[in-house]
Parts: C-alpha cells; sequence; structure tokens
C-alpha cells in the first residue's frame, strides 16, 4: 500500500523533511541487510494519542541491536523522546504507525562492517490503516500455508527484529498474494506451525488458545504478548506449544496478530473454513479487549498506553483514561 506522506522525519539527532530523509548507495545495511528496527502504533484515545508499549518497542530494537552488534549512539530515553517529537511535528495525534531504524550506513563495505562505528538511526511516522484490511477484522481474511519455511534455529536469529530476516517474509507473501491469498503462513525447519508474514498466530480449538513458541522461528512479538496477557486476564487457558499444520485445519477459530495487523481473524486455511467461516467468539472477545485499551472500555493496568503529548501542559488538558 502506498505511503502517506508525512512533513519530517528525525534522521540522526534531527527533524528533517520528509523527502530529504535519504542515505548513500553504498550504506552497508542496504547491501547486507544491517539494520534492526520497531513498528509502533499510535491511538486516539479519551486521554489524547498514546504510543502502544512504545518503550517496550524501542528497547526490543536495542536487544535486536545488540545479536548484531549494531551500536546505537543514542539512549533509549532519546528514542523515545524523539518518537513523540514526530508524532506532534507531524500532527499525527489521531492516530498513525511508527517506524525507528537503526542500521550500518555509508563508511565500509565488506560483509562484516564495523561494529564500532555508530548506527545511523531514523524515526518516520505516518497515517496507516489496518494491514489487513479493516474488513478483515471483521470478516476475517484467507490465508495458506506458503512453501517457503523460516529459518532453523542457529541460522539467522528470528529474535532480533532485523531488516534481513523480512526476505523470508517477501516471499511468503509475495506467493501468498500470486495465489489469491490476503496472507501466507510460515512452517519451521521441522515442519511445524511458525507464524505469518508479519504476524505470530494463535488458534482456539476447544475452548483453549495455542500459539507456536519461541523455539518455532518466530518472532517474539509485543501484539502477541499483550493477546497472551489480556486472555490470561479473562481467564482464558493460552498453550504455548509446537503446532501441526493440519490443526490449523479443524480449528474452531484461528487469529493473527501484529502491530500492523493488530488482531485480524482467519477465515480460511488453504481454502478449508475455519469453524464457521466467520470471526469467532473468543476472537472477538479479544478483540473486544485490545481495542477496548483505545476507548477506555479495557482498564490499561499493565501501564502499555504511554502518552504522545510530552508536555506537562499539552497533558493537562487530555487527562489519561483509568
Amino acid at each position: 500500500m502506498p505511503l502517506k506522506e508525512s512533513r519530517t522525519i528525525w534522521h540522526n539527532g534531527e527533524l528533517v523533511p520528509w523527502e530529504k530523509a535519504t542515505v548513500h548507495v553504498l550504506s552497508h545495511a542496504l547491501h547486507y541487510g544491517s539494520s534492526v528496527f520497531e513498528g509502533i502504533r499510535v491511538y486516539k484515545t479519551p486521554g489524547g494519542p498514546m504510543g502502544l508499549r512504545l518503550t517496550d518497542h524501542i528497547e526490543r530494537m536495542y536487544d535486536s541491536a545488540k545479536v548484531y552488534r549494531l551500536r546505537i549512539p543514542y539512549t533509549s530515553d532519546t528514542l523515545v523522546a524523539a518518537c513523540r517529537e514526530v508524532i506532534r511535528d507531524n500532527d499525527l495525534t489521531e492516530g498513525a504507525y511508527i517506524r525507528p531504524i537503526a542500521f550500518r550506513g555509508y563508511g565500509e563495505m565488506g560483509v562484516a562492517g564495523n561494529p564500532e562505528e555508530p548506527a545511523d538511526c531514523s524515526i518516520a511516522a505516518w497515517e496507516w490503516g489496518s494491514y489487513l484490511g479493516e474488513s478483515g477484522l471483521e470478516h476475517g481474511v484467507d490465508v495458506c500455508v506458503s512453501s517457503w519455511q523460516r529459518v532453523a534455529a542457529n541460522t539467522v536469529p528470528t529474535l532480533a527484529k532485523a531488516g534481513g530476516n523480512y526476505l523470508s517474509s517477501i516471499l511468503v507473501t509475495l506467493e501468498a498474494r500470486r495465489l489469491g491469498f490476503a496472507e501466507g503462513i510460515a512452517l519451521n525447519s521441522d515442519g511445524y506451525v511458525s507464524e505469518g508474514a508479519g504476524e505470530n498466530l494463535f488458534l482456539v480449538r476447544d475452548g483453549r488458545i495455542y500459539t507456536p513458541p519461541v523455539a518455532a522461528s518466530i518472532l517474539a512479538g509485543l501484539t502477541r504478548q499483550t493477546v497472551m496477557e489480556l486472555a490470561l486476564s479473562l481467564g482464558l487457558d493460552v498453550v504455548e506449544q509446537q503446532i501441526p499444520r493440519e490443526l490449523l485445519y479443524i480449528a474452531d477459530e484461528v487469529f493473527l496478530t501484529g502491530t500492523a495487523a493488530e488482531v485480524t481473524p482467519v477465515r480460511s486455511v488453504d481454502t478449508i473454513t475455519v469453524g464457521s467461516g466467520k470471526r469467532g467468539p473468543v476472537t472477538e472477545r479479544l478483540q473486544s479487549e485490545f481495542f477496548g485499551l483505545f476507548d477506555g472500555s479495557t482498564r490499561d493496568r499493565w501501564g502499555w498506553l504511554e502518552p504522545m503529548l510530552d508536555s506537562a501542559d499539552e497533558r493537562a488538558d487530555c487527562p489519561i483514561a483509568v
């Protein structure tokens, strides 16, 4: 989907016009995928614009950078403040998607790069709707199991949200769309269900919720963790275990989670109807709890919502809902 351009992007410590936030064609990340990034949703709430787990996302970016020995030359507090600055400067108080990225830039060409050199850092934000479509949130989406597998353990680390990892996601998505599906589901190298091209996966069977474990070559998604916490707060059982492919076909419900996809039900897998072929009751209940965080109907007991207005005077006009 085409980007809806904003005015400015935070790049290496300062706001620059959107069209001037550029890098050299010999930047290391462009050739070797040496970047780590995050995606963060900002929601309009009764208490003003709120970033969903903003600090957790930024801290995960530092964890990803640690795996690749990528030195981010800013503190996490600085990047959190920069995210707020980008939202404020671009007047994105009605909701937005934030993309922070740290990458090896221009200066040395070679596979390893120079781990002593500081990474370049940028933060952009723009308006972005539901990744798999607004209608998909209610009616569900059709997915397929991809012929492309996720990387095996001890090859490319999937716990790091790194740019190079998404070459796998590109192949999964291209195949799914070529075949007429909204999204593809990848298996891991052992043949068990891993995740979607850009989402974690859950299924419901006999009232119990199942999701692949971290060891199934998944990204440990923050929305995944959020939904698991919400489910537990509702008294629902959540089991992390290896999931055979065929369990997708006989599940009562299947749904996907992610910052971009939010909580999206699946109505069919490989053209086999899931359950009744529409959003199931467990998925609907979890959606209600998730989106209720933003209209105040779900109390944020976990401190997941972080104000995007960083001035006390501004916050005084927008009391935070509890």
